[in-house]
């Protein structure tokens, strides 16, 4: 009787080695000397590790809720005063470590949510866990919860990421109660989680902190 190898790794949830089983049977199956155990089993990890590197870079992109994929490569540099060379410093995501915050602001159209995107890519792409979030939908968010009376939820659930992009601050204005949830959120996360906030202005710059 047979033994459907690809069936028991899948069982295992080792998708990795499944996927790479046939492939490498197949490979090996045309040399003319035996392959060693231990041949087999480097090959069979590096793939199953492989594979769970690239499931959870897309769950992490997808959780991140980004309203599209945007990078680095794809900005007109040419559009911008901001130095090409300090932003692609911060695509390391190196500021994360420390809770540093950056403030891009300029006004409609000058690639504020392009680059806050690029640089949330390009963290997760570095490990990183972040939350994209409008300005307006966390504020209503904030004072949802808050009727709902569990006030601190969203707060506590943040606090576990590497940083927390807040879109189009200042475009739509939102009630004085839904500045003061937006603000005491952002107090929360001082020095725990990173900020990265666009706000609407008609100068273009960039405020490290």
């Amino acid at each position: 009787m047979s033994i459907d190898r690809v069936a028991q790794l899948k069982t295992l949830h080792l998708f990795g080695m499944a996927a790479a089983w046939h492939e490498w049977q197949t490979e090996y199956s045309f040399q003319h000397k035996p392959v060693m155990p231990e041949v087999w089993l480097d090959r069979l990890i590096e793939a199953e590790q492989a594979d769970r590197q690239a499931r959870s870079l897309n769950y992490q992109l997808k959780a991140a809720r980004f309203p599209m994929h945007r990078d680095l490569m794809s900005f007109d540099w040419q559009e911008t005063p901001l130095q090409q060379a300090r932003i692609e410093q911060l695509s390391t995501a190196g500021f994360m470590d420390q809770a540093y915050n950056l403030i891009l602001v300029g006004g409609t159209g000058t690639g504020k949510t392009h680059l806050a995107t690029a640089l949330g890519v390009a963290a997760i792409h570095q490990g990183k866990r972040l939350r994209f979030y409008n300005a307006v939908d966390i504020v209503n968010q904030l004072d949802k919860e808050k009727q709902q009376g569990k006030a601190g939820n969203l707060a506590k659930q943040l606090t576990a990421m590497d940083a927390v992009i807040i879109d189009e601050l200042g475009y739509l204005p939102f009630p004085a109660s839904g500045g003061a949830l937006l603000f005491h959120l952002i107090s929360h996360l001082y020095e725990k989680t990173s900020l990265i906030i666009q706000y609407l202005r008609q100068t273009v710059t960039m405020i490290f902190c």
